[in-house]
């Protein structure tokens, strides 16, 4: 069961979506982080506003080879649309994991466990997670479940997509107001 109170992954991943979001990871378009956030922001039901948002991190290593999180260049410009308030380093990845993209959804749940820590109060707070797709739901959920190890009251995770074959995941549901 995904520790998630609520995923909101409004678009399917398929063009020009995933040809946006493989251009933000792969060939460093951020503009196209920017676009995705706009598409989120016009596809969103108003769902209320987080204490706090927070990208899904990526190691430091990650980072350093990529040269930015994705993640954040989604989260950004959606916070700043949404009057939400962002905490771009509010979780840290502390543990360099495997990429997901070859992994089954077990795999993908081991490579993640103990890999967050957070940096961040968030007793009682409610948290949005933002992440570009969601697959599985493995790592959302296993940053969700950090996040109430440490006393969130409501993780609501919010991805600019999801896979196609997330729809019939109990993790990704398609629709937009899949609860846990």
């Amino acid at each position: 069961m995904p520790a998630f109170d609520r995923v909101l992954a409004p678009l399917l991943y398929a063009p020009p979506v995933s040809t946006a979001i493989q251009a933000l990871k792969f060939r460093q378009d951020i503009s196209a982080g920017r676009r995705l956030a706009d598409w989120l922001h016009r596809t969103l039901p108003d769902i209320g506003s987080p204490d706090l948002a927070i990208p899904v991190p990526l190691h430091a290593a990650r980072t350093r080879e990529r040269g930015f999180n994705q993640a954040l260049e989604i989260a950004r410009p959606l916070c700043r649309r949404r009057g939400w308030t962002l905490v771009p380093d509010g979780v840290r990845r502390v543990r360099s994991t495997a990429a997901q993209t070859r992994l089954d959804a077990a795999a993908r749940r081991r490579n993640l466990r103990n890999a967050f820590a957070l940096n961040q109060t968030v007793e009682g707070a409610r948290v949005f997670v933002i992440d570009d797709v969601v697959t599985t739901g493995a790592t959302t959920s296993s940053l969700a479940h950090a996040l109430h190890q440490a006393g969130a009251a409501d993780v609501v995770v919010i991805a600019a997509a999801r896979t196609p074959h997330a729809d019939s995941d109990q993790n990704a549901n398609s629709s937009t107001t899949a609860s846990k």
